[in-house]
């Protein structure tokens, strides 16, 4: 659903704004998919396994615009943190982590600018 102030979420129990825009969203869909192929490995964690993940020298993918679904870049990885359908369900334990590990710079950014 989109919101009336644009952003792109679920509704189910309640609302989870997933991310601040539908260009958002679809940053993130591509992120996935590039993330996907150039990944030497692809990690999967669910509920409170996530909550395991040291987020300490990543960043936030800012083109993702993330709200409870996030991005973060780190030095040879990606990870995804998917929390809005477990926002919206009330459900902690439907959070999911996807962990795209062994980029190079081509696949970390994909010919995006530098974060910092």
């Amino acid at each position: 659903m989109i919101d009336p102030s644009g952003e792109f979420g679920i509704q189910a129990e309640k609302w989870a704004p997933l991310h601040k825009t539908i260009e958002g969203w679809v940053e993130a869909l591509a992120l996935a998919h590039h993330a996907s192929k150039w990944a030497r490995q692809v990690t999967k964690l669910a509920g409170d396994d996530v909550t395991s993940i040291d987020l300490r020298g990543y960043v936030p993918v800012r083109e993702v615009m993330g709200l409870t679904d996030t991005w973060w870049r780190g030095p040879d990885a990606l990870v995804a943190l998917y929390s809005g359908e477990a926002t919206s369900l009330d459900f902690p334990r439907g959070r999911v982590a996807v962990i795209y590990a062994g980029l190079d710079e081509w696949g970390l950014r994909g010919g995006v600018a530098d974060d910092g």
